[in-house]
């Protein structure tokens, strides 16, 4: 019989799994039928489509189109409907109800305050509409029998001037729902370096920041956020794999910043389908996650923008056990360093491996080897 440890789930296994979402973007994730319903509300006449499975096949194809300009034109669209405190509230909620549905028990879930400004809501106000979100949406989850915690991660854009602001605001709320700190936006010609003051901020009050690197541009772009700015971890980081080199004969040697990354357990949060759509990748097969897998960095998990992606959590896993042949053992791993890079307090990161995720897993496997055992019982009576 075989070991359950070898079994690659299928699709109900991954979505019944406990997963651990690191790098999820509040504005990348809404439904499409809530963007249509938010720009009726909202009089915003902007929306290339106004029926929601239309208006979702157009997200996806712009994002796949290879054009920057149609791939960020999407986001001007998700951030218009984004203005008020009622939408901020019902875009939240359905987050943490989706990804709850999905199988998500944690999540951090970061958006800019600064995009969501043009109906004069201030930074505090967004901040405080988007937790009340996140807990309705935790509440709500309950009602139908799922269970997720989510933090969010306050994003400052890398081309603007408020990095320290946004800040100082991720720290203010940092016990009222708020995680941690990020950057985001274009990373040529924007290096983190521009923004040390508020990392030197974050650092001097013991808070946890991750950034934006190593996606669209390269190695410097890591360099950068580790050793000049202090990131906990990296916003993507696909781009590690430039300082690796693999011979013909299979053997891998580690360049001084890809064994510094390893060494120091620096997590990557890793975004498969999302890193196909930029060019970080030509195909899952190809895709850094299955060395550095294997290598055992921390790498992680994630869907970035899930509404331009069409993806999910489990949609990810599925890819990744289809390409590698991935098993439930290897879905844990990914889960427990996920869980082990969260920017929660280490009691409440270790109740979450040892009392949700490693259960979870268990069940899920003793599941599994149970149908096989009656099934060659079945196959045994047969043959009698």
């Amino acid at each position: 019989m075989m070991s359950p440890t070898l079994h690659v789930p299928g699709q109900d296994q991954i979505r019944r799994a406990p997963k651990v979402l690191l790098h999820d973007h509040l504005d990348g994730g809404l439904r499409q039928g809530t963007i249509v319903d938010l720009a009726r509300e909202s009089g915003y006449e902007g929306l290339p489509e106004t029926e929601p499975d239309k208006l979702g096949i157009w997200f996806r194809e712009a994002a796949d189109s290879g054009s920057l300009e149609r791939y960020l034109e999407t986001f001007a669209h998700t951030c218009a409907v984004m203005q008020t405190r009622e939408a901020l509230v019902r875009v939240a909620a359905e987050c943490a109800e989706d990804l709850a549905a999905d199988g998500v028990v944690y999540a951090e879930v970061r958006y800019a305050p600064e995009q969501h400004l043009e109906a004069g809501l201030t930074l505090e106000e967004v901040v405080e509409a988007v937790n009340e979100g996140f807990r309705e949406g935790e509440s709500r989850a309950r009602r139908d029998g799922n269970r997720i915690r989510v933090g969010a991660l306050l994003t400052a854009m890398r081309h603007a001037a408020r990095s320290l602001e946004i800040a100082e605001l991720a720290n203010r709320y940092r016990d009222q729902g708020v995680a941690g700190f990020d950057i985001a936006g274009a990373e040529a010609g924007f290096p983190p370096t521009r923004h040390l003051d508020a990392f030197e901020y974050l650092k001097r009050e013991n808070n946890h920041f991750t950034i934006h690197a190593g996606e669209a541009f390269g190695l410097p772009s890591i360099w950068q956020a580790l050793q000049w700015c202090g990131a906990d971890r990296l916003g993507h980081g696909v781009r590690i794999i430039d300082d690796i080199e693999v011979a013909d004969d299979g053997g891998v040697k580690l360049g001084r910043l890809a064994s510094y990354v390893r060494d120091k357990r620096i997590p990557l949060e890793l975004c498969p389908t999302s890193n196909l759509q930029t060019g970080a990748a030509a195909s899952y097969a190809e895709h850094p996650i299955g060395l550095l897998r294997k290598l055992h960095f921390r790498a992680t998990v994630n869907t970035d923008n899930r509404l331009m992606s069409g993806t999910s959590m489990s949609r990810e896993f599925e890819k990744l056990t289809e390409t590698f042949g991935y098993t439930l053992d290897d879905m844990q791993w990914f889960t427990v360093n996920a869980m082990k890079s969260a920017f929660i307090p280490f009691d409440e990161r270790l109740a979450m491996i040892n009392d949700v995720i490693k259960p979870g897993y268990a069940e899920l496997k003793s599941e599994w080897l149970f149908e096989q055992t009656a099934a060659t019982s079945v196959s045994s009576a047969s043959v009698g």
